[in-house]
């Protein structure tokens, strides 16, 4: 059978967030362009989704977020510095994030929430299936979480959440989903992909129906922006895309779903707030090549130390 479903070419980054909880470095540098190791966070989740094939990138910003744009420009003056000097490994360094993919910006204005951040991609989007990244994760590209999500979506349609299960005790902390298993397996393993047949965002402990979280990446089918432009706000007064998730989740294929989730048991780096920000550098320093061997040694000594006394 032919898959007459639209090739997925595009995806959306929401980057219009204060950065709150890393202030004051967040002040006037966007929180998306906090370093991990030599790169900032945001230039990952560019590179996940050009490994994916998606070459057309919106990058949904707001106010003080213009270091975004610089970094994913290129840098004449600089590159020539680098070329007069020979200095080829830092060229192609610094050539590397211009040449990722199609970069295109719009501004989010009043910052009304996940879920709207998405509905300010709908004209770039062009009723055309895309795929969402959140830059608190980031995954690694060993483990391509968003490759398969993707294969998941061409093949069964709807929209498509990654899925990670959590302690009980953390569920409050992102949204939850219940879901049941399917019959289905593709090139993945057995048990992997799910129908989700509810969600809520931050649930009670008591009340959360299953200790399966959504974390940052999604592939939506188009029919979410008619779903958030009636989708009133929701949990700290924002208007949130796991609501409207949830209406596709609950409407049958008819009202834009089903919502299928990927169980991901891969590596993931949380970089949202400044502990696992720091976990993240850590483990990102330590499998790196040419930092690794020295680090790794001069961290058994500082643990060791630490623990004498």
């Amino acid at each position: 059978m032919t898959n007459a479903r639209p090739h997925i070419t595009k995806a959306v980054v929401p980057a219009a967030g204060l950065g709150t909880r890393f202030l004051p470095a967040t002040k006037a540098t966007p929180k998306e362009m906090l370093p991990v190791v030599d790169k900032p966070a945001i230039q990952y989740v560019v590179e996940e989704a050009a490994a994916a094939g998606l070459s057309d990138v919106l990058m949904v910003t707001g106010r003080n977020k213009r270091a975004l744009e610089d970094h994913f420009d290129r840098n004449y003056e600089l590159e020539e510095q680098l070329t007069a000097k020979g200095d080829e490994a830092k060229l192609q360094r610094v050539r590397e994030s211009s040449a990722l993919a199609s970069i295109h910006y719009v501004r989010q204005g009043d910052p009304k929430g996940l879920g709207h951040a998405v509905l300010c991609a709908e004209q770039h989007v062009a009723g055309q299936p895309f795929a969402v990244l959140l830059g608190d994760d980031l995954i690694d590209p060993r483990d391509p979480l968003l490759s398969r999500m993707i294969e998941v979506q061409q093949a069964l349609g709807g929209s498509v959440v990654a899925l990670i299960e959590v302690d009980p005790a953390q569920i409050h902390l992102y949204g939850c989903a219940a879901v049941k298993p399917i019959d289905w397996q593709g090139s993945g393993k057995d048990g992997e992909v799910v129908q989700v047949t509810d969600l809520v965002e931050k649930p009670d402990t008591a009340e959360a129906p299953s200790n399966y979280a959504v974390i940052g990446r999604y592939v939506l089918d188009p029919a979410v922006f008619d779903v958030l432009h009636n989708t009133a706000p929701g949990r700290g007064g924002e208007i949130q895309l796991t609501d409207a998730l949830r209406t596709l989740a609950t409407s049958g294929e008819a009202g834009g779903g089903p919502v299928h989730g990927v169980l991901f048991k891969g590596r993931r780096y949380d970089t949202g707030d400044r502990a696992d920000y720091l976990r993240a550098i850590v483990r990102l320093a330590c499998e790196r090549e040419d930092l690794g061997p020295d680090f790794r040694s001069w961290l058994r000594d500082f643990v060791g130390t630490e623990l004498k006394a």
